[in-house]
């Protein structure tokens, strides 16, 4: 059988690596700069769609290089207009992203792993095999995509982006820097750094290397319990990731960015919602300037726990409030269609 020859993506270069390379080809070093606007501000997914090159050097790309782009392989809309989308990727693999509209806000939810490293109990996506680390164009690629899918459905752009899909994004360090990178770079898509949020089931050491980069994007860390028994019991991230490890580093996190951290915190029934419970809370976030975002529990398949009630919710929120914390309960979106918090595991293609 023939060999296919597999050509390298031309998204994993450098501009300064594709200056080198063009202009080992014969080319202009501008060239490479009108490539690289056509790739990262333009969002081109092929050669031909740059028309400001000559057609010798559109083949020339075409001969030496690939663009890796994503496709929506499938969508559904929720009752709530939330868009759940599959994407392919140049490999067959599938990762879901999430385009949750509400009154104030279009944001896009992405993911950054096939699969995700971690096994956490209450997650659908924890019980998949990770196959591959997301590359840079890939990660860049969902949010064109659902930010395509917001203004064509609502015509409203995207006014916000959480790292909340599918993946541990600390374990895919450089690729998603790279990836926000080319999101926020103003010869990229120009989004405000501010409005991007990576959520993290808690890796200290990556913590403390993102406050070393002096990244400009918001932080979230998945905490859901405060004790580390309990932690541990659905998180096993947190038996090399101990909660004193990880308040002290987002308090070196903040000390470094100045960027308050987000506390997100799953309301899960006769679990985590008793007065011990809310009493550890207060004692891990006192010492962090962060807000605590109380997220709606979406049951998945094969998962123990339960919605908590109202009257639970209300009295663990009201004794936080009392003792002087930021808290918002967030109600979650896109239920009926596997796509609220938690719920993404590829379910239609199982």
């Amino acid at each position: 059988m023939e060999k296919v020859e597999i050509k390298p993506d031309i998204r994993q270069l450098s501009l300064d690596n594709l200056i080198a390379q063009l202009t080992d080809l014969g080319e202009k070093p501008f060239r490479a700069r009108q490539i690289y606007e056509w790739l990262w501000a333009k969002s081109a997914t092929d050669f031909d769609s740059m028309t400001n090159l000559s057609l010798s050097l559109r083949d020339l790309l075409k001969n030496n290089y690939s663009i890796r782009s994503l496709s929506v392989s499938e969508a559904q809309i929720s009752s709530d207009k939330t868009i759940k989308s599959g994407f392919k990727l140049f490999d067959g693999n599938i990762v879901e992203g999430v385009l949750i509209p509400t009154e104030k806000r279009m944001t896009a939810c992405i993911s950054s792993q096939v699969g995700c490293s971690l096994s956490c109990k209450f997650c659908a996506t924890g019980t998949l095999e990770r196959k591959r680390n997301l590359e840079a164009g890939e990660i860049y690629d969902q949010v064109v995509l659902i930010n395509r899918q917001a203004m064509e459905n609502y015509g409203i752009p995207l006014s916000n982006i959480v790292m909340m899909g599918m993946g541990e994004p600390l374990l895919n360090y450089a690729n998603v820097l790279k990836g926000i990178e080319r999101l926020t770079s103003p010869d990229g898509l120009n989004i405000a750094p501010k409005r991007i949020t990576l959520s993290t089931a808690g890796i200290a050491k990556m913590i403390r290397k993102l406050a070393d980069d002096q990244v400009r994007f918001n932080l979230a860390l998945s905490l859901h319990a405060a004790d580390d028994e309990k932690r541990n019991s659905i998180m096993a991230i947190n038996e090399t990731n101990s909660l004193e490890e990880l308040k002290e580093a987002l308090i070196y996190f903040y000390n470094q960015t100045e960027n308050k951290i987000t506390l997100e915190y799953i309301a899960f029934k006769n679990f985590n919602l008793g007065e011990e419970d809310a009493k550890n809370l207060v004692r891990f976030a006192s010492t962090i300037p962060c807000k605590i975002n109380i997220i709606e529990y979406n049951p998945i398949d094969n998962a123990k726990f339960k919605r908590a009630g109202v009257d639970e919710l209300d009295k663990f929120t009201a004794f936080l409030e009392k003792k002087g914390l930021i808290v918002n309960v967030r109600r979650s979106r896109g239920k009926d269609i596997d796509a609220a918090c938690g719920q993404l595991a590829n379910k239609s293609k199982k």
